[in-house]
Order: structure tokens, then C-alpha cells, then sequence
């Protein structure tokens, strides 16, 4: 039996500064189909400009505009259900983050949008590895906050949430290949 469409789009969640994108580029490298986190594509290009939809100056807006840019990377993707698709963050981070802001339900934000696969991959908080940079000025306790919000907005929207070790980036992208289903 074949997949329902969607359900091999595979989020990569978690900690900020927890190794996602480093992740995301491992499996990139193996062949698989990824996409970039939407939140760092979205600073890179209101930094460029004068722009305020950034999360230290209007969360509320860097959400909605994360959430657009999700659902239209989502559709770009396709719904092949033969191939496995990474995701760095997503749909579902940007509808906590704009729950976050203003109270908005998480579970209404994404009530029109299929699911993702069942399985989450969460980067836990790793402070070797986090620093903070142009793009990512949020302290290693916020982002520790965040990822507390995130772990509990998957479990309440149902996801089977794994916990990625912290082990080097290849056995990381391994470890994630052996517990798909």
C-alpha cells in the first residue's frame, strides 16, 4: 500500500542552534529532497532591506510570513509518495511561533494543510554546538523555551516525536533513515 500523499514529508525540528541545518545538508548530500528552514530565509531577506517582520522586532509577523512561505515550500515539494522530503522547521514551527505571539490555536492555523509524516525529528538543546550570529540573536534559555514549546505542540497535534542523539552529523542523518517508517 502506498503512502497517502504528504506523509513522506519528514520534519526536522527542535532547538535553535541544535545542528538542523547541518542535518538537512547531511541527507541533502545522500540524495534525498530537502527544504531550507523558511524563519532563516525570511531574516536573510527583511536583513537586506529595512524590513520588520524579523522575530526580535515583530514575532507576530516573521510568523504569518513563515506560515505563507511554508505552505507554498510544502506545495512546491509535491506530494510524491515514493520519495522522502526533509524539512528544516516548517508549517508546524510557524504556526507555534505565531501561537506563541498571539494565542492563535495551532491546530486552527493548520486545519486547511494536510499532515506531515508522523514522525518528528527534534534536535535537542546542545550548548557545544550553539551560537548565536546576524541571523540567530536569541539566547541559548530562549531557545531552550522554544524547543519545551515545540516538543509540546507536536505531542498535542499527535506526532510520534524522536529525539535525535548528539552524535556527529553522518550518524545523525543515519540514525534518522533507520527510524523511518
Amino acid at each position: 500500500m502506498r503512502p497517502q500523499p504528504g506523509t513522506r514529508h519528514v520534519i526536522l525540528s527542535g532547538c535553535s542552534g541544535g545542528g538542523k541545518s547541518t542535518l538537512l545538508a547531511a541527507l541533502r548530500r545522500r540524495g534525498y529532497a530537502t527544504v531550507e528552514e523558511p524563519g532563516r530565509r525570511i531574516v536573510a531577506e527583511q536583513m537586506r532591506g529595512d524590513g520588520d517582520a524579523l522575530p526580535w522586532v515583530d514575532l507576530e509577523a516573521f510568523a504569518r510570513r513563515a506560515i505563507k512561505l511554508a505552505i507554498a515550500d510544502r506545495a512546491h515539494a509535491g506530494p510524491n509518495p515514493d520519495s522522502w522530503v526533509f524539512f528544516d522547521r516548517g508549517l508546524v514551527d510557524a504556526a507555534a511561533a505565531l501561537a506563541h505571539a498571539t494565542g492563535a490555536p495551532v491546530a486552527s492555523t493548520l486545519a486547511d494543510h494536510r499532515r506531515f509524516h508522523s514522525q518528528v525529528f527534534l534536535t535537542p538543546p546542545w550548548p557545544a554546538l550553539y551560537q548565536t550570529d546576524a541571523v540567530r540573536r536569541q539566547t541559548l534559555d530562549d531557545s531552550i523555551a522554544e524547543y519545551h514549546r515545540l516538543v509540546a505542540t507536536y505531542e498535542q497535534l499527535g506526532y510520534t516525536r524522536i529525539i535525535l542523539p548528539k552524535v556527529d552529523v553522518e550518524t545523525r542523518a543515519d540514525f534518522v533513515l533507520q527510524h523511518l517508517y
